[in-house]
């Protein structure tokens, strides 16, 4: 079926959900199983899997979840990567997973601490590799009762923490004393940047578009994300994890026969269009940025970039701020090399790595993403 514009609109309209009718069931169910985490957080026994229980809601790129966990020793976490779950076309190197990771470890801490736990990390014990990640350890966390510096007003913003990534309200403006209540949560080793200057604002958001684009027009990287598609309550539910497309539009232009992987991946069709839409009007919509770099590109400083990532994040919820990362140009495959290289003259003129950058904006409220329970993440317990 070709899709024009009038009858684009009228999908759009409620012409896919009156075709899926007969479907209604499926057109409305949520995939409930998959956001059960989120409200098993703090329910374990075992301080250790308490702990985990809210690290396990980090953010983290493709929402891949790539940790997993051994807690065979006592009053210890051992943090490996599943190589399973890396993305090699869009991040070569691993760098965004393991700002994920330390995105992870920070939750860990938080909630540790909250349970009057301080949590000591060993950070690759066993060596590091820049280009690549394998089985040695990531971590090594060990939990002593007693001497925790407890974060209340972060850790309680874990459950409601989100990425927001639908369009912000233009007509509301991000302050000088909110990006500075962001950049004071930076303290794990990062420096942070932030701009609310609109000339700048709107240089940002046209990079980032730019770059997001191209990760969207070149093939190998877009198809490794159209490979993580979850279209409807079905595979979320199979497999939590990937780009959750959830929900009765999606539902009912899947069942419709309107949307599906392979259709997302013609240029021509109408999928692929209206994702370029999507991502140009959210986009568009960045009211002020905020970035970390490091003086290096170690491992240990994405960890750290990671970790004070998810700080910033916390507090942006808690002062009802949206943040999305907007990564697509730091990453290091040939094709972003250019927006690569003028991102980091902008943000990093003296030199050093740009590991993290986001739009912010008011916008929504959201749902939670979906998650593996803890369950499927401990290797040894």
């Amino acid at each position: 079926m070709k899709l024009t514009r009038r009858k684009t609109l009228a999908v759009l309209g409620g012409g896919a959900i009156v075709a899926a009718a007969g479907a209604g069931y499926a057109v409305t169910r949520k995939p409930l199983a998959a956001i059960e985490p989120w409200a098993r957080a703090g329910t374990y026994e075992d301080v250790r899997k308490r702990a985990l229980s809210y690290a396990i809601l980090a953010p983290n790129p493709h929402n891949r979840q790539p940790w997993i966990v051994d807690l065979s020793a006592p009053d210890q976490v051992t943090l490996q990567v599943d190589t399973n779950r890396l993305l090699p076309h869009t991040d070569p190197f691993s760098r965004q997973i393991v700002i994920g990771l330390g995105c992870f470890l920070e939750l860990l801490s938080l909630a540790a601490a909250a349970d009057g736990y301080a949590v000591d990390f060993e950070l690759f014990p066993d060596g590091e590799d820049a280009t690549s990640l394998d089985q040695r350890r990531i971590a090594v966390a060990r939990f002593q009762k007693g001497n925790a510096v407890s974060e209340p007003t972060l850790f309680e913003q874990v459950l409601n923490r989100r990425s927001l990534k639908e369009p912000y309200d233009i007509a509301q403006p991000v302050s000088d004393e909110t990006l500075a209540a962001l950049q004071s949560s930076v303290t794990r080793g990062s420096a942070s940047g932030a701009t609310n200057n609109m000339s700048q604002v709107e240089e940002l958001r046209e990079l980032t578009l730019e770059a997001l684009k191209i990760e969207l027009m070149t093939p190998h990287t877009y198809k490794e994300s159209v490979d993580l598609f979850r279209i409807g309550h079905r595979e979320v539910s199979a497999n939590p994890d990937g780009i959750d497309f959830s929900g009765p539009m999606f539902e009912a232009l899947h069942l419709s026969g309107l949307f599906s992987r392979e259709k997302a991946l013609d240029p021509e069709g109408f999928s692929f269009k209206a994702a370029i839409d999507m991502v140009s009007n959210s986009t568009r919509t960045g009211m002020a940025y905020f970035w970390l770099t490091t003086a290096t590109n170690d491992r240990v400083d994405q960890i750290m970039a990671g970790r004070d990532w998810v700080r910033m994040n916390l507090v942006s919820t808690a002062l009802g701020l949206g943040v999305q990362p907007m990564s697509q140009a730091l990453q290091e495959f040939p094709e972003m090399q250019a927006q690569y290289d003028r991102v980091h003259e902008m943000l990093a003129p003296d030199g050093g790595t740009v590991q993290m950058l986001g739009r912010l904006g008011y916008g929504p409220q959201v749902g939670q993403s979906p998650r593996w329970p803890l369950e499927a993440k401990l290797r040894k317990s």
